[in-house]
């Protein structure tokens, strides 16, 4: 952690190097004897710029250099030497080579945020926000990449609001890559339509286990054969302080019930979705209480694997027994927090977060949806 704050704090002032480098370069000049040169200290002040500061920025860093080099062969008496031109000349020339690899580095700069801005909206539409309130339901999502700058991976979420109720999925694609987008992809938008169109969950649930099995096959390669996507799947009915859970080999989510924290079990392991040629048996759906003030959070093993430098997993239950949450969004933003702080802010895996809270009465709107 403390690493990582210092590493922070050089970044924030790194513009400031090429400076330096002018500054020790003509200290160093100043406190050594006539014979000996900081040419490679100016050169550096000047390569340094390139990638730290804009081009006027690296020119106006290089013009510095040479004025100071200049500057010192005056202060040491030397007068048109071959050494004062070569030494004038190799800072010239670095000058040049740092203003071409500032443009190269800023289009390159150019075309990697433009790739960002397609992933994230490759992002928005593949994993779209979902809607703050559903009638007397609150919602809060959020979603870590392992692999920094990324904006999608194998982990997604969806909230749908359907004639059977509300409905949602959190889930967590084996593998990485293009393929693990990929099924994310067909998961949401299967989920999409059959919430919409599948009375009953367990339904729904058998529908999802075939358009995985179907995508395995058409994938081919490893993921044909090895290829599985573990899920929980939760109905809220449109009456009732309940929810109806059916878990797909996922970690059991978690229920806030005032300030008290436990898991939600299936009643019956069951193996994840691309993998029910192996088991038998119709799906398991339990249904669990939800009173109003209650909390549900679902999440990806991103969330419980996280480990500090010990490697001590993440405890979410031991470390949010006694707290209490005012609503999903506290809720998320507290649990990243302390995740973060647990991990020194080093990220192994994706996480998936989606917090479904119900509203008392008292908060909730006089029209809802």
């Amino acid at each position: 952690m403390a690493r990582l704050g210092v590493w922070k704090w050089a970044g924030k002032r790194s513009r400031l190097l090429p400076a330096v480098l002018l500054l020790f370069a003509v200290s160093m000049d100043l406190a050594t004897p006539r014979t000996v040169s900081a040419a490679a200290l100016y050169a550096a002040a000047i390569l340094a710029a390139a990638p730290l500061l804009s081009l006027r920025g690296t020119i106006l860093t290089g013009v510095s250099a040479f004025l100071l080099d200049w500057a010192m062969f005056r202060n040491f008496g030397y007068r048109r030497s071959p050494v004062e031109f070569s030494e004038l000349g190799m800072v010239a020339t670095v000058t040049v080579i740092a203003a071409f690899l500032n443009r190269l580095l800023g289009h390159r700069e150019m075309q990697l945020q433009s790739v960002r801005d397609i992933a994230a909206a490759a992002q928005r539409a593949v994993l779209p926000h979902p809607p703050e309130r559903i009638g007397p339901l609150r919602f809060a999502a959020h979603y870590e990449a392992a692999q920094t700058d990324a904006q999608i991976g194998g982990d997604l979420y969806s909230v749908v609001d359907t004639p059977f109720g509300v409905r949602c999925v959190i889930g967590d694609v084996r593998g990485k890559g293009m393929e693990a987008v990929r099924a994310v992809a067909v998961c949401v938008g299967t989920f999409r339509e059959a919430a919409l169109q599948e009375p009953s969950l367990a339904g729904l649930v058998e529908r999802m286990e075939r358009a995985v099995a179907l995508d395995a096959r058409q994938a081919g390669s490893l993921f044909e054969t090895e290829g599985f996507i573990t899920g929980v799947f939760v109905e809220f009915p449109q009456r009732g302080n309940e929810f109806r859970l059916v878990n797909r080999g996922h970690p059991a989510p978690l229920l806030f019930l005032g300030d008290t924290v436990q898991y939600v079990e299936p009643g019956r392991p069951d193996l994840p979705l691309g993998l029910a040629a192996l088991g038998a048996g119709p799906e398991c759906v339990d249904t669990v209480t939800f009173p109003e003030g209650a909390s549900l959070l679902l999440y990806t093993d991103g969330l419980t694997e996280a480990r500090d430098e010990t490697g001590t997993f993440y405890d979410p239950v031991g470390r949010f027994t006694g707290h209490r949450h005012p609503g999903p969004d506290a809720l998320v933003d507290d649990l990243l927090a302390d995740v973060h702080r647990h991990t020194g802010g080093r990220r192994t895996d994706d996480m998936a977060l989606l917090a479904i809270t119900r509203a008392p009465d008292d908060a909730r709107p006089t029209s809802t949806r």
